[in-house]
């Protein structure tokens, strides 16, 4: 309905009644979650501690790092973006500082299980973290969120992350390139 990506297409729901549509990431992680019983604890608090952290990717830390990178890729011509730049700068060094506090004593965002939190917040503050998205290592003292490097580590070793950050790349090391995906046996090694 929203003319964008993402979108899934269920043509197999759990109620039985035809094809499902739903679209916006959170609202699919969700639903997957729900589908398979994975990656989203059963009890009414670790459900909700998940719950919320989507709901702060999709409300926060996705908007404010795409508009972070936004004005820093704008160019002279754009005319003066220090304010937009500063501020959105400002908010993503902020939330690192939420996520590295909130990461403190535990190994995953909510607790000891890795759920859809970690799946949706990883592609956006792990690259950052790692300094691959927007030159970040310039203007984000990212080194010194050692929680969220730690955490950033541990997502980056899931088999299930490595294959996946293979999928439509077509940059970088030929052998971590799967530039079209037709089956689950084109991420075989």
């Amino acid at each position: 309905p929203n003319t964008r990506m993402p979108a899934l297409g269920d043509h197999a729901p759990a109620d039985g009644q035809g094809p499902l549509s739903v679209f916006e990431s959170g609202a699919i992680m969700l639903y997957i979650a729900e589908k398979t019983g994975q990656f989203m604890p059963s009890d009414p608090r670790g459900k909700y501690e998940v719950v919320q952290w989507v709901m702060w990717q999709m409300a926060n830390q996705g908007p404010k790092s795409g508009e972070c990178g936004h004005f820093r890729r704008l160019g002279d011509d754009a005319g003066d973006q220090t304010y937009a730049v500063t501020r959105f700068t400002n908010e993503v060094n902020r939330f690192y500082g939420v996520l590295n506090n909130k990461l403190y004593n535990q190994r995953y965002l909510c607790g000891d299980e890795y759920t859809i939190a970690d799946i949706m917040i990883h592609p956006w503050y792990g690259a950052l973290a790692m300094g691959m998205l927007y030159e970040s290592g310039e203007f984000l003292d990212v080194d010194s969120y050692k929680n969220v490097q730690r955490w950033t580590k541990a997502v980056q070793e899931r088999p299930a992350v490595k294959r996946g950050q293979r999928v439509n790349r077509v940059w970088g090391d030929e052998a971590k390139r799967l530039p079209e995906r037709h089956s689950a046996s084109d991420l075989d090694d």
